[in-house]
């Protein structure tokens, strides 16, 4: 079913759920798409629709650039899968345009662009690379980097302590025990240096808080060399420290109208077949595998701000924070509040009764035939990221797209065999059924690149289509990092005043 521009925009203006997935690659996704748009390509469709949209009946709105076909795959993917209420954006993101709507360009528009609104609307300090650089040889600064730790370790301002998002203002009283010690936000551009700034000011330390001005990219940017594989990691507040941060997240709660339920409340909504819920657990994923609510996802908080749209694909869909402190839960309702989601609950005595990790529900073809290694004679099509094939691959291995297997099949021609792998070898689990329509015999690599124990290669000389999978971000970009850097920068500065032209966008500001 066909669906214009002008209705989903008035879907995405009222109270009502909605899903809108771009099913086009997400570097393709990343040159423009509407603001709530969430990326779910064809290729890895199965993969993550069931954690973007877990309730089957809920309406969902599919699109590609117009008229490419990849949405009315799409839909019969979808309909297959038993979702029953999705329609096609009539034209695409080339309808959405005619019809005098915005486009976005870039990844996780939402997130960074209610970064943006958080500055101007707070006004939260910022510190400049040379001014940090020039306190520190006569001040007490005590930087914290509010990204997960793999992205800490890439690269970090010398002397800072991992301290990931919603933990700042759990962890920070032990690490700034002086009222007089500055305390420096940092991330890798400007999103979570400045989310991490405001929740430790709404948090009222009574420190002084600034954001680093663009983060590690600007710091790099001003000629400064970062640290890089550094392991200082912020250790779980002590009893005084979690008074403290208790304390906070209380000031925190009233004042932005943080909601709680009970697990009665929470088995009460799981019931409710009408409404989409999101169980999400923010804390660290140590806790969350050590014991967890069951049924609940891990999604930290700091990423779960910074990222929302990679979590929830439903507007307006009902969503349950899990952090049997409450800090954490807490600090991150907050946000997700003001960026003006309506139906977002802190859950209070939650029982934790699972441990592990959370196997994700995959739904699709059954299991392919497998092999243990890659036969004589045969050729190997690896369906990973671009950028994980470009790391390491299998020696001889082409790269390709799952959704563009003709193009595979163009550029390899005709073969006796072909071995199939991916990450983990689920996805090309899903995609063997088609390329079984194309190529002669297809096996599966068991359990994928994984399980490859033989050599590996880089580059990526055999691409069997365009490397737009992904988003490449700057420090992907390896020689021309800066280039890019300083564009990416740019691009977020100028998101605040690109949603001031789309109507259906509508952050929440809350008095003091």
């Amino acid at each position: 079913m066909a669906i214009s521009a002008r209705r989903v925009s008035e879907l995405l203006a009222a109270p009502d759920e909605l899903a809108l997935l771009d099913v086009r690659e997400q570097g393709v996704h990343y040159r423009g798409h509407p603001f709530f748009a969430c990326s779910a390509p064809l290729s890895r469709l199965e993969l993550v629709i069931a954690d973007l949209v877990p309730r089957k009946s809920a309406p969902v709105v599919v699109l590609d650039g117009g008229n490419e076909g990849l949405a009315e795959k799409a839909e019969k993917k979808l309909r297959e899968l038993n979702y029953t209420g999705v329609s096609v954006l009539e034209c695409g993101c080339e309808g959405w345009k005619a019809a005098g709507l915005e486009l976005f360009s870039g990844v996780n528009v939402p997130s960074k662009a209610f970064g943006e609104f958080v500055e101007h609307h707070y006004g939260t300090p910022r510190i400049t690379p040379g001014e940090l650089k020039r306190l520190q040889q006569f001040k007490k600064v005590l930087i914290v980097d509010s990204r997960p730790f793999e992205e800490y370790q890439r690269m970090n301002i010398p002397g800072g302590i991992d301290v990931p998002g919603a933990e700042l203002a759990y962890r920070i009283h032990d690490l700034a025990p002086s009222p007089d010690t500055l305390v420096v936000v940092n991330c890798t551009g400007r999103t979570r240096s400045i989310i991490g700034c405001q929740s430790l000011r709404n948090a009222g330390i009574p420190n002084p808080v600034v954001a680093l001005n663009n983060g590690t990219m600007g710091w790099e940017l001003a000629g400064f060399a970062c640290e890089r594989g550094s392991d200082r990691v912020a250790p779980p507040p002590s009893e005084e420290g979690r008074k403290k941060a208790h304390a906070a997240a209380e000031r925190v709660a009233r004042r932005f109208a943080v909601q709680f339920i009970d697990m009665e409340k929470l088995h009460e909504f799981r019931r409710d077949s009408g409404r989409t819920l999101y169980v999400l657990d923010v804390r660290t994923r140590e806790e969350f595998e050590r014991s967890h609510v069951a049924g609940s996802r891990h999604a930290p908080g700091g990423q779960l701000v910074q990222a929302a749209d990679e979590y929830v694909g439903v507007r307006h869909a009902r969503v349950v924070l899990v952090d049997p402190d409450l800090v954490r839960a807490i600090m991150t309702a907050s946000w997700l509040n003001q960026m003006g989601w309506s139906d977002v609950h802190v859950l209070e005595d939650a029982e934790l009764t699972e441990t592990g990790p959370r196997k994700p529900r995959i739904p699709g073809s059954p299991p392919w035939q497998t092999v243990s290694g890659i036969p004589q004679g045969a050729a190997v099509l690896d369906l990973s990221t671009s950028l994980r094939f470009h790391k390491a691959h299998i020696p001889g291995a082409w790269w390709g797209v799952r959704s563009r297997l003709a193009e595979a099949k163009a550029a390899i021609g005709d073969i006796p065999s072909l071995v199939l792998t991916s990450e983990d070898g689920v996805l090309a689990h899903l995609a063997a059924p088609e390329a079984a329509a194309l190529f002669t015999k297809v096996t599966v690599l068991e359990d994928g690149n994984a399980a490859w124990r033989g050599p590996t290669e880089s580059g990526v000389e055999r691409a069997t289509t365009t490397r737009d999978d992904v988003w490449y971000k700057p420090y992907d970009h390896g020689a021309d990092y800066l280039k890019h850097a300083r564009e990416y920068l740019e691009w977020e500065v100028a998101l605040v005043e690109q949603i001031k032209r789309d109507p259906t966008i509508r952050f929440r500001a809350y008095g003091s």
